[in-house]
């Protein structure tokens, strides 16, 4: 079967500086809504004005989800499914200084056959993300995202905002989105055993991979669960579809320089060859790995001249596809 191959370019990318908080109440929704009955193992349960969810206001379909035979969730615990026209908010405050905020959460399909999946948009006080679950990434049956949610100040109030959206099929056979596992941080590292699936944010300013712009969708990796070479963190991409990151840096015009980085796999059971194209300034060359799947890595080298203006780093996919076994 053919598959993307996911190959990974190592740097030393990760988010310094504050440590973590909670700032959402009941962001796992293992605190059930209230004056729930019934059999508390059905997997889903339609929740209403008598049902309120602790920390959370909704409003359209909103239902109560619980792990099971049908459904998988994280830990084997609870979710909220978004359907037609639904919205669930929270407002936290900020604390500290002036600080950039992101938002990493699961998202799963509803178990059912389904022709398409339905769209959630996540809003924060300065940007706004549309995800969607992607089956072709990873193992599990969910998969863990990131959002840049924006800059907030002491005290200041913070309004989350997770609502559905509909796609072009027949109602009856879209898949509507479960969300799981929410956690805000103030910027550092990011961690997940799955990695966490970054979407295109094409403004460095506005990723939540720090300086770097996001085309398509990539994955944030770290080393506490993937092969990573060298630092903390790096950046996994697909072989075989548009993807890839790209920033600029200002240099002295007329001055060479030397971009090293280096590709490989992240032991994740990928095989194959795959290439990846780096442009720095106006030098770009293809470059191609050859992955066992174990964990491998290559050192490689870029040299360049700076021009007169900001110069493009860029590293993406090159559209092939891959084998994965």
């Amino acid at each position: 079967m053919q598959h993307p191959l996911l190959f990974s370019i190592f740097f030393l990318f990760f988010f310094l500086g504050f440590a973590s908080a909670d700032y959402l109440q009941n962001s796992d929704f293992e605190s059930p809504p209230k004056n729930l009955t019934g059999n508390s193992s059905v997997p889903f349960v339609l929740l209403n004005e008598n049902n309120m969810i602790p920390g959370w206001t909704f409003q359209g379909t909103v239902q109560y989800v619980t792990a099971g035979p049908t459904m998988a969730l994280p830990d084997n615990g609870h979710a909220i499914q978004l359907g037609q026209d639904a919205k669930i908010n929270q407002t936290f405050q900020a604390n500290g200084d002036y600080m950039e905020y992101i938002l990493t959460f699961t998202l799963a399909p509803d178990g059912q056959n389904c022709s398409a999946n339905a769209n959630i948009i996540v809003s924060g006080p300065d940007n706004q993300g549309i995800f969607s679950f992607k089956q072709h990434y990873g193992k599990q049956a969910w998969q863990s995202y990131g959002q840049y949610l924006g800059l907030a100040g002491q005290d200041e109030t913070v309004n989350l905002v997770f609502e559905s959206q509909a796609v072009e099929s027949d109602d009856n056979s879209t898949c509507w989105p479960v969300i799981d596992s929410l956690l805000v941080k103030a910027v550092e590292k990011l961690h997940s055993t799955q990695g966490i699936l970054l979407d295109s944010a094409l403004s460095p300013v506005q990723s939540p991979l720090r300086q770097w712009a996001v085309v398509g969708t990539i994955k944030y990796i770290s080393s506490k669960h993937f092969f990573v070479p060298h630092g903390n963190a790096a950046v996994e991409i697909v072989s075989g579809i548009s993807a890839g990151i790209h920033t600029e840096v200002t240099l002295a015009e007329g001055s060479a320089y030397n971009l090293e980085f280096t590709l490989g796999d992240a032991n994740n059971a990928c095989e194959g060859d795959f290439i990846v194209e780096v442009q720095a300034g106006s030098v770009a060359q293809n470059f191609t790995i050859r992955s066992n799947g174990t964990g491998s890595a290559e050192k490689s080298l870029i040299k360049f001249k700076a021009g007169s203006r900001a110069t493009p780093i860029i590293f993406s996919s090159f559209t092939r596809s891959q084998t994965k076994m």
